[in-house]
């Protein structure tokens, strides 16, 4: 009850002194860096609660089973979630450039291929000064500006290498390893995510991860409303999204958005209902806290420790 009161009062007198803080950044010129810094530390507040005795509970020895596309640097390289939860996932990854795939040999299964939505040969621009922005459509010098990039660093988007790569679709490879079911699927292979998503056939994770480029700096990649519209005719609904890098619009040029089945319609209830101890475990690793409550209410779902829980995200 103190706790509470304290934090209460606490919150007034930020809301109170929090006008003059912002003329002073304003004049300093500073107001956007820390804005962005307090929205990037809002954004993953919940890492400060561990949800670990709980996702015990709901996962017993199960595994969530996780895809990785584009998983240069290994599973969970850019720490969207926290580490410690990492130990609750079963992850395959695929990536199609070789010397990248053995350096993430140490993954349970690392597949070293492409993803399309037909089984054929594409070619994948290799950026050797910043590999993790190859992409099967090429670079566009054109559209840099938008992403703010400075011209000493337009030589880190230079081609230097052109791999033929053998891509097939998404549901056709997972059965080929025998795997019948995935529970969680992230995407970030630099504008290929539409014709890759094209290729899921039946599978239907329970949330998945996205990387889209709003404004891209390649080439001919599809637009991102394509990939929203596709997304919404197989049942998914986005619940969040978190601009990165640097742009020079007011919307970020790329975002990471997360998607869940729909929730509102009974296709979407009976999937998550199906296997509601892995959605409820992976929202809570995402620090979905808000939306789960929501999502739990509507589905009729009872779990005490998590309707005592509370959301530390803010805006």
């Amino acid at each position: 009850m103190f706790k509470n009161r304290f934090l209460k009062i606490v919150r007034s007198l930020i809301k109170l002194i929090l006008p003059y803080i912002s003329k002073l950044l304003l004049v300093l010129r500073i107001n956007r860096r820390t804005i962005n810094y307090l929205s990037e530390k809002g954004y993953f507040s919940n890492n400060l609660q561990n949800f670990t005795k709980i996702l015990d509970e709901l996962l017993g020895a199960n595994k969530i089973i996780a895809l990785d596309i584009g998983a240069q640097g290994g599973f969970n390289s850019d720490n969207f979630f926290s580490k410690k939860y990492t130990k609750y996932f079963q992850d395959i990854l695929f990536e199609p450039i070789e010397t990248e795939a053995k350096k993430i040999s140490n993954s349970k299964k690392v597949i070293n291929k492409g993803l399309w939505s037909s089984k054929e040969t594409k070619k994948l621009y290799v950026l050797e000064n910043r590999l993790g922005s190859s992409s099967m459509y090429k670079p566009d010098m054109e559209n840099f500006d938008l992403h703010n990039l400075r011209k000493d660093e337009y030589k880190n988007y230079e081609v230097t290498k052109i791999l033929d790569v053998e891509c097939d679709r998404l549901d056709n490879s997972l059965k080929e390893i025998d795997i019948l079911n995935i529970d969680y699927l992230k995407i970030d292979t630099q504008g290929a995510e539409f014709e890759i998503i094209k290729g899921i056939g039946e599978y239907r994770p329970l949330l998945i991860k996205i990387e889209l480029h709003i404004f891209s700096m390649y080439k001919n990649v599809p637009d991102w409303s394509k990939v929203l519209n596709l997304m919404s005719e197989l049942n998914y609904v986005a619940i969040d999204w978190k601009g990165i890098g640097k742009h020079s619009s007011r919307i970020p040029a790329e975002t990471e958005m997360i998607f869940l089945p729909n929730f509102k319609n009974q296709k979407g209830k009976e999937l998550i209902l199906k296997n509601r101890e892995k959605f409820i475990s992976l929202m809570l690793i995402f620090g979905q806290i808000n939306i789960l409550k929501v999502i739990m209410k509507k589905l009729k779902i009872e779990n005490r420790a998590i309707e005592d829980l509370e959301d530390f995200y803010f805006y």
